[in-house]
């Protein structure tokens, strides 16, 4: 969260950034456009024909995306989970992140442990 500071407030709230983010991850096809791939001039309209926003300039859009390194732009290169339990998986993961395990806190004797599925060759 920013300090307060003088100057402007933001014309957007949190929720609309997080809109505009979660558009730029998903395929264009996927709400109608018919793109193989955003770019941000072209967020920026459908953000604007969706009503997230009023208007909203591309330079506002890629500066919101850049704080979080994404790049619709270059989905090619993006990694797309196929598995259909990845979401059950990945809930799993992130319990244990958060020291929790089939619903428990982790005691303060036990431990997470983690290790790389590509082996010597994923670790330099």
């Amino acid at each position: 969260m920013d300090r307060p500071r003088s100057g402007r407030p933001s014309r957007f709230s949190p929720v609309q950034i997080a809109q505009v983010t979660a558009l730029a991850c998903q395929l264009p096809a996927r709400v109608g456009v018919p793109l193989a791939r955003w770019s941000c001039p072209e967020l920026a309209r459908e953000v604007v024909a969706q009503g997230v926003a009023e208007r909203v300039s591309a330079a506002t859009v890629r500066r919101w995306l850049a704080r979080n390194a994404i790049k619709p732009w270059q989905y090619r290169s993006w990694v797309f989970p196929r598995d259909p339990d990845f979401a059950v998986t990945a809930e799993r993961v992130l319990d244990l992140y958060h020291r929790r395990f089939n619903g428990r806190e982790l005691g303060a004797g036990e431990f997470v442990i983690s290790s790389d599925e590509l082996g010597r060759t994923g670790a330099r």
